[in-house]
């Protein structure tokens, strides 16, 4: 059964009535964040129900000691862990000495959480009655500022229902904050100072081993029934902790509110010795601005993001609140200011995956950011790879390569692997060509080649230095193999010769060769560089192309298909649909030697290379490869509904296409996979605007030129969205009868409409 509860709107995540059962959901569902941090949506006030802390500090984390059963040589030291910072929402509520709780409130009605998509901020109102019978109205907001990412804002307030009474305020920070997924109980961080300059508080903290400094900062004001009052605090404090006491004699129907702001500062960004200083300017902004002047600027903060990224959906509510949230989310972890900062699987919303970069950055998450987005933005991520390079050549010798070979992590955060299982380590290397794919991808879409010559190629270089080592001369087949790989199924480790990796080392090869000789030619002051710099030789090159040219593919002449991997018609081959349902999900239910042994196909990985490669195969191979692969494919890992709905949708298989997009679009919102609480899934979430925007909508780049082939599924009446292609924006309006195009800019433009070409003009409508 998936979850239900959250309440259709079509700009508003909303939870109506408090059932202590999905807190743990709604904390990760009602997530917010500003790029610069992000934050859980823990209650203001106590609550000791079951519940799961979490703020969070973009770039800051802990290299937690790995822990494993059996050390193995190339093992990295740690998993990087995006932690748990020091709290700073925090605003204990007393009335007449009793705590509000709604865990122990003796009841509560008219409970209601929204995050408001449009505008950018959470909120929440209930009527509790507490146990010694005082009955209150809570009424909170709050927002991460987009226009000042250093600053978050409360608004708190109670109404007394029944009675006059004495409501004590006590925000706080506190430092002594650790991991739930911590390997060895290590406390992560050290608190250094905690000190108060007249009503602001502060908490200065490093992070151990790391060496990160920030200051968790606060400044509260107070009013009764909108007027502001002046209130005399008192302090508490001890060595992590550090509150304020603002109490008050209420009137029964009055409304006494706190408003708080509060937020960090890091060194990341300035030097160490001005954080405090630093906060204080923060808070002077909040301060002079107001809580209501910094909410107008955070609605047109979100009003621009919209403007640019929003997916409309006509007759199908849900799918048009699950497309919102997803593009929210998205905005949320990562708005691109920062080429240090990347994409982590959970954002700013759980502990998992550690917080910390995968080839999902690249795979899915790049198309989004280059279409809603200044192209700089994907630039950035591109950036980020190039920066680690030296560290990627560095794991490559870890593991026994040489010459500059470089081979990126699966997971990290610095450069540096910090994934410890083996058969991913090791074995998934499958996202080096990622990379690679990634870099073929800007610049088939942006038109910036420059990123090449200056960056790119040196990255290139690496990573087929990496696929020509990594090959394997097989006598016996008198081509070249690759043993001992996992690939995006990772229901499968340890086969040879996994299609999607074998191919993907080709094409990684085939297009480092393609841009030296391009370099050479149209860049020879970059080309003498970079010769100089990785000393690539003619007869390397040669090694590199025999690699390419004699690559072995597992084929099977019965089925007409490429083969997943060498053995892969050894398994029984029964389809998902033959599966006893009470076995599903195998990955809760199965033993891993069981799953292994399993046809079942986690997520595309045949597939997954018939999606980047389309263009390399005819649309009956795509079709007989989906007919054979997706019914043996569970869909246990969310970047997999996305690739199958484009793939359906090509095929004009719409049903499918929208079947598969509905689950991608709600897999938080609806919890299919019954882990929400956990955290969100930010980088699938990418994936659902690619099943619109690739899949419903056919957007491709063909022959340099933007290309659609415009679908509808019949559940809608119309969708629309946009696309920055090469800083001319365009708008794409489908309904069932027809296709609407439409663009902003100041030049013609020639797209492919179902492989015809049209001009736009610009502010002129073309009806297809």
């Amino acid at each position: 059964m998936n979850q239900d509860y959250i309440q259709p709107n079509e700009w508003s995540i909303i939870e109506e009535g408090f059932d202590a059962t999905r807190v743990r959901s709604s904390e990760s569902l009602f997530s917010i964040g500003n790029g610069a941090m992000g934050q859980r949506a823990n209650f203001e006030e106590q609550y000791s129900g079951p519940s799961f802390q979490g703020s969070y500090i973009a770039g800051v984390y802990y290299p937690d000691k790995t822990r494993v059963g059996w050390w193995k040589n190339g093992y990295p030291e740690y998993f990087a862990k995006v932690l748990n910072a020091p709290n700073w929402i925090g605003i204990n509520v007393t009335i007449d000495d009793e705590s509000l709780d709604l865990y122990t409130a003796e009841s509560v009605r008219g409970f209601r959480r929204e995050l408001n998509m449009l505008e950018g901020w959470l909120s929440r109102s209930f009527i509790a009655t507490l146990q010694n019978g005082i009955q209150v109205k809570i009424a909170t907001k709050r927002f991460l500022s987009l226009a000042h990412d250093e600053l978050g804002a409360i608004n708190y307030e109670v109404t007394l229902l029944n009675k006059d009474a004495k409501i004590r305020f006590e925000p706080y920070l506190d430092g002594g904050i650790t991991n739930e997924d911590t390997n060895w109980d290590d406390q992560f961080w050290d608190t250094l100072k905690v000190h108060v300059d007249g009503r602001q508080a502060f908490i200065e903290s490093r992070t151990r081993k790391t060496d990160f400094h920030t200051c968790t900062y606060m400044e509260s004001e107070l009013f009764i029934d909108g007027a502001k009052i002046d209130v005399n605090p008192q302090r508490n404090e001890s060595a992590t902790f550090l509150s304020f006491n603002y109490e008050q004699d209420v009137k029964k129907g009055t409304t006494y509110a706190i408003q708080k702001y509060g937020g960090y500062v890091v060194d990341r960004n300035h030097d160490k010795a001005n954080l405090v200083t630093i906060a204080q300017r923060n808070l002077a902004i909040a301060k002079e601005l107001g809580f209501t002047e910094l909410l107008k600027a955070q609605k047109e903060s979100w009003s621009q993001i919209w403007d640019m990224a929003d997916i409309t959906i006509e007759g199908d509510l849900k799918a048009q609140q699950g497309i919102r949230f997803n593009i929210m989310q998205l905005n949320h972890t990562y708005l691109g200011k920062d080429a240090s900062l990347n994409i982590g699987p959970k954002g700013f919303t759980g502990e998992k995956y550690g917080g910390s970069t995968y080839w999902d950055t690249e795979a899915y998450c790049i198309p989004f950011y280059m279409a809603t987005k200044d192209q700089k933005v994907a630039r950035n991520l591109l950036a980020y790879r190039y920066n680690h390079l030296d560290k990627a050549i560095e794991n490559a010798e870890k593991l026994g390569f040489s010459n500059g070979a470089a081979l990126y992590p699966m997971v990290t955060m610095n450069g540096e692997e910090c994934h410890n299982e083996w058969e991913i380590t090791f074995e998934e290397i499958h996202r080096n060509g990622a990379i690679s794919f990634a870099i073929f991808n800007y610049h088939r879409f942006t038109g910036d080649y420059s990123y090449i010559p200056e960056k790119g190629l040196e990255v290139l270089i690496g990573i087929a230095r990496f696929w020509h080592q990594r090959a394997t001369f097989s006598q016996a087949k008198e081509q070249f193999v690759i043993l001992g790989v996992t690939g995006p199924n990772e229901y499968e480790n340890n086969v040879n010769n996994n299609f999607y990796t074998n191919y993907i080392a080709q094409w990684s090869i085939r297009y480092a060769l393609e841009n030296i000789s391009k370099v050479k030619v149209e860049y020879p002051k970059d080309y003498d560089r970079i010769l100089k710099k990785t000393k690539i030789s003619d007869e390397e090159l040669e090694a590199w192309q025999r690699v390419a040219d004699t690559m072995y593919f597992p084929y099977s002449d019965e089925h007409s298909v490429f083969l997943q991997q060498d053995g892969f018609l050894d398994k029984e081959l029964v389809t998902v649909a033959n599966l006893d349902p009470s076995q599903r999900p195998i990955n809760q239910k199965w033993s891993w030697d069981r799953i292994l042994r399993s046809p079942y196909i986690k997520q595309a990985d045949t597939l997954q290379g018939f999606y980047f490669f389309e263009d390399h195969f005819s649309q009956k191979e795509l079709e007989r490869h989906f007919d054979f692969y997706e019914p043996l494919t569970v869909h246990e890992s969310s970047l997999s509904p996305c690739v199958h709905s484009i793939q359906a949708a090509k095929l004009d298989r719409m049903e499918q296409a929208y079947t598969f997009y509905l689950q991608t679009s709600r897999l938080d919102l609806d919890d299919y996979n019954h882990e929400v609480e956990e955290g969100l899934h930010i980088t699938s979430m990418a994936g659902t605007w690619m099943s619109i925007v690739e899949g419903f909508g056919g957007m491709r780049i063909k022959e340099d030129t933007l290309s659609f082939e415009p679908k509808i599924p019949q559940q809608w009446k119309g969708y629309s969205f946009k696309i920055n292609f090469r800083n001319q924006i365009i708008k794409v309006n489908v309904n069932q009868n027809e296709t609407h195009f439409e663009l902003e800019g100041s030049e013609e433009l020639d797209i492919l409409i179902n492989n015809s070409k049209i001009t736009i003009a610009p502010n002129t409508l073309v009806t297809i």
